[in-house]
């Protein structure tokens, strides 16, 4: 068992006879009741996360938990239940927010490329904010909302220059599809000052994701306060609302360092001291939208070694699930070298590796590796094979219909007792996975 997964299961999970507890349930007894592969969640561990953020953030600061990282219905009402709002980036995923039981005011829309029809509808319905990732969007929601009769509450996403990027995947800095480039603020700025149907609330920085470095963040929120005074001035009166976007990461590789939430909290309380004296920030509220840190360590995918086998001196084990539902362990989801997640025999979590393997699923292309040169114990057929770091960008980051396998199930873990949250999909759904999805619930 590596550092990682020893540290992970420490903190959030526990063993019994060499075999991985999930909320105190083993993963064997899961496994026989809802077969495998499948997803496994543990509220626990959501919650920890919760209070983690919550000691990290300066007064003022509200949260919207960002839809993207991780859909289920049950994951959604939890962190509505804990006064959260939703940072959606489709209309399926507005909906998804309103099947769970999200006022449409607390949602806010963002990312590249919506459609008219998708801005019509959920301005139709209320979205608390739609933030602006062009001029030509600027110009398309003003006259949606003219012909509604009604003002949209909107933001500007602004790409950041290059002084303030940073993270796994960079997004600000360069030249991006993403948001209004700093250089022209200005000009987006007077077309939405300008245009009576829009009212102007504030701006949303993003400039990249999984970010491992306190300091980095800290600069990056530094700069987009620097952004936000800038705004002011022209706006003549303070900002509804400053988002700060996501990026706070979790450790995949066993290079990487959780992110030190002390020195994130100190770093922070220095920086919004100021706020509290700065006119140019009366009555604005603070925003951040994040996912992965909320939701990655609770999420464990399952599966089952179906075959064991020796092709030219090296050691495949075969499992029944693969890069299918779980693309970012295949390194497929923007590795440029392909990295190992923690992985593990979850049923031999205590035994000493013996082998040195690579996990396969049972697609037919060479890229449906999970794990890599990986050391493990000795497998046999029928063991446990789990992927942790499994709770964001798994299943709704993966090409489910790829050679038509049934989707994975997934099983919401509370105070010791399990719900099975989605059904395993039948062959046919897996083509149909993005229009039957609120049918399989």
């Amino acid at each position: 068992m590596g550092d990682l997964i020893q540290s992970l299961v420490e903190r959030h999970f526990g063993t019994a006879r060499g075999e991985l507890l999930i909320d105190d349930v083993p993963v064997s007894l899961l496994a026989d009741k809802y077969g495998t592969p499948a997803f496994l969640y543990d509220q626990k561990v959501f919650d920890k996360k919760v209070v983690e953020l919550k000691g990290v953030l300066p007064k003022r600061f509200n949260v919207c938990y960002s839809v993207k990282a991780n859909p289920n219905i049950f994951v959604l009402r939890h962190f509505l239940s804990r006064g959260y709002g939703l940072e959606i980036a489709s209309a399926g995923e507005f909906h998804l927010g309103l099947e769970a039981g999200c006022n449409p005011k607390r949602m806010l829309f963002a990312g590249p490329g919506k459609t008219e029809a998708e801005l019509e509808m959920v301005l139709s319905q209320g979205i608390g904010e739609i933030h602006l990732e062009s001029v030509t969007e600027a110009r398309r929601v003003g006259s949606i909302s003219r012909r509604l009769g009604m003002r949209a509450r909107v933001a500007l996403r602004v790409n950041p220059a290059g002084d303030a990027e940073g993270g796994a995947m960079r997004m600000g800095g360069r030249p991006a599809p993403f948001g209004v480039d700093e250089e022209i603020l200005d000009d987006a700025l007077d077309i939405v000052l300008n245009d009576t149907a829009l009212e102007f609330r504030g701006i949303h920085l993003f400039t990249g994701t999984q970010i491992l470095d306190a300091n980095l963040l800290v600069n990056q929120y530094r700069h987009g306060l620097e952004i936000a005074r800038r705004t002011v001035k022209r706006t003549g009166e303070p900002l509804d609302r400053v988002d700060f976007g996501g990026g706070l990461g979790i450790p995949y590789f066993p290079h990487e360092r959780e992110l030190n939430l002390e020195e994130l909290r100190s770093g922070l309380a220095s920086l919004f001291e100021a706020t509290e004296s700065d006119p140019a920030f009366t009555g604005t509220e603070f925003l951040i939208e994040p996912g992965r840190f909320l939701v990655g360590e609770g999420g464990v995918y399952l599966a089952r070694v179906t075959d064991i086998k020796v092709s030219r001196g090296k050691k495949f084990l075969v499992i029944d699930g693969g890069m299918n539902h779980h693309l970012a362990a295949s390194g497929n989801l923007g590795q440029t070298i392909k990295r190992n997640y923690p992985v593990a025999l979850l049923n031999k979590l205590f035994t000493a590796p013996e082998e040195t393997v690579d996990v396969v699923g049972p697609l037919c292309t060479p890229l449906d590796t999970l794990a890599r040169d990986v050391n493990l114990p000795r497998a046999d057929l029928g063991d446990l094979f789990g992927i942790f770091q499994s709770g964001a960008y798994a299943r709704s980051a993966s090409p489910l219909g790829f050679l038509s396998h049934p989707t994975p199930p997934e099983i919401w873990l509370d105070s010791g007792q399990h719900t099975l949250t989605r059904p395993r999909g039948k062959y046919t759904d897996a083509l149909l996975e993005g229009t039957a999805e609120l049918k399989l619930r």
